[in-house]
């Protein structure tokens, strides 16, 4: 079977889908607690291309952000933010939105958002 990266139409697609995905984090009310953890990290500058970079291995495509950090641990990468569980909810929300507004495949996008969601909520590290 191809690469999920492939069966959404490579990474020219993936790029306009993560540039749709920051478009809603800056510009939604659902997004700015999102937008605020990036800019207490490490700013916004780095989210679009590390993101790409990122999801690109994720999906079965060229290991970019491995290459350039040496590892995908998830827990890692988001240590130096507190995520809540309406973070993880929020994130996921604006993913899917992102994903539908960008002609993703439906039973892509389905696959995608379930491995996102476990994803997403075993980064949670606030009660409440």
């Amino acid at each position: 079977m191809q690469p999920m990266i492939d069966r959404i139409g490579g990474e020219p697609q993936l790029r306009v889908m993560v540039n749709r995905f920051y478009d809603l984090i800056e510009s939604l009310p659902q997004g700015r607690a999102i937008m605020e953890m990036h800019l207490r990290g490490h700013g916004l500058s780095h989210v679009r291309p590390a993101q790409f970079d990122f999801l690109c291995g994720f999906l079965g495509g060229r290991r970019y952000y491995h290459e350039e950090h040496g590892h995908m641990n998830l827990r890692e990468i988001h240590a130096h933010v507190d995520i809540r569980a309406q973070d993880a909810e929020d994130w996921l929300a604006i993913m899917s939105r992102a994903m539908t507004e960008t002609g993703l495949p439906g039973a892509e996008t389905a696959q995608i958002m379930s491995t996102f969601r476990r994803a997403a909520l075993s980064l949670v590290n606030v009660a409440g």
